[in-house]
């Protein structure tokens, strides 16, 4: 039998790809809402919303879907608002099992009020601070630019400036087809020259000439998504894999992929959980992780995503435990942190859920 929810939400998980701005609780931007003034929202009561937000990211349609970002991110332009988010955000994670969490924010997004970038990223961190306390939980956060805009140079310095007080790396999102990320290149051969870690959204829209760009050019240590390595790999009648270059170079290189299943499905890279290349990926060894992207648009949990993997592909405990050990070394922390959270947490808490009676 495989893993039912319930207890994989008892496992001790590790999540890479999750946008704050993505993952408010309903009830939380209504209250925002009312307290800022912002008065375009779809309705104001939270269990309509959250069906709403559920709806728009599924429709389809990539208009409805962004727009569901500028209603979250309305309610996201003040110290109080941004430090309850944080903290709820690291409180929700905990909840559902959660022992590391990576969770990415552009804040360039959040000025509108006044603040400023620094005044932004500390919010953020002392949220993360606060929600995290005592819970069992560590909440690393990743600082976002958008790839449409001009200003990632200046994220990157705000990475590096604060990375030894929670920031553990860099990020650029956005729409992928017309703006590559070799337009920031400058600000990722900063990032080199100071040693700082830094992921890129790259083949989830776009296939692999984004990808391509974001390993060999830009020099990405993982990729958001690139589900679309797929392209590159040919399968035959027999179930036999042909690799080409790319998709070669990126699992010779252990190179992480950060996969977000049910995110996927709404945009439309993949039909359904049981067609998603991540069947495929694991099957082959490639450095494969599990993510939730928007926990709030997508109504999933990172428990959630492991439990719809288990019951399309069959896993069981073992391929769950292996595919959160990728993604503990994947993240972006010492080594000898990463190493305790595997020995101290994860293999222990997976032996005791495996072995239970």
């Amino acid at each position: 039998m495989s893993p039912q929810l319930d207890d994989i939400r008892r496992a001790p998980k590790v999540l890479l790809h999750d946008h704050l701005d993505g993952g408010l609780r309903a009830e939380t931007i209504v209250e925002l809402a009312r307290e800022c003034g912002y008065d375009r929202l779809p309705t104001t009561d939270s269990d309509q919303l959250r069906q709403w937000f559920e709806e728009a990211a599924d429709s389809g349609s990539l208009e409805r879907y962004l727009e569901t970002f500028d209603h979250t991110v309305a309610v996201m332009q003040t110290r109080e608002s941004l430090e309850r988010v944080a903290a709820e955000c690291a409180e929700d994670l905990a909840a559902d099992g959660v022992v590391y969490a990576e969770v990415r924010f552009a804040p360039e997004q959040h000025t509108s009020m006044g603040l400023s970038l620094d005044q932004v990223v500390e919010a953020v961190l002392a949220g993360f601070a606060r929600g995290s306390a005592g819970r069992g939980i560590r909440v690393g956060t990743l600082l976002t630019a958008m790839r449409h805009q001009a200003r990632s140079m200046e994220i990157a310095e705000l990475a590096v400036r604060y990375r030894d007080v929670g920031v553990v790396g860099f990020d650029i999102a956005g729409a992928e087809a017309g703006y590559p990320p070799t337009r920031h290149l400058d600000a990722f051969e900063y990032l080199q020259r100071e040693n700082a870690h830094f992921t890129i959204h790259a083949g989830e829209a776009f296939g692999l000439p984004s990808i391509w760009q974001a390993i060999q050019w830009c020099g990405a240590d993982r990729l958001g998504h690139g589900v679309r390595i797929i392209d590159d790999i040919a399968v035959g009648d027999d179930g036999g894999a042909k690799l080409g270059r790319l998709a070669a170079y990126v699992r010779d290189k252990r190179i992480p992929l950060e996969m977000c299943p049910t995110s996927n499905l709404q945009t439309g890279a993949a039909a359904s959980i049981a067609e998603h290349p991540i069947g495929l990926l694991r099957r082959l060894h490639f450095r494969v992780t599990v993510n939730t992207d928007n926990r709030l648009m997508s109504r999933t949990s990172l428990s959630l995503e492991f439990a719809k993997l288990a019951e399309a592909f069959g896993y069981g405990w073992d391929d769950l435990q292996w595919f959160t050990v990728n993604a503990m070394k994947s993240a972006f922390l010492p080594f000898d942190e990463r190493l305790a959270l595997i020995n101290g947490r994860i293999k222990p808490g997976f032996a005791q859920l495996k072995w239970q009676p």
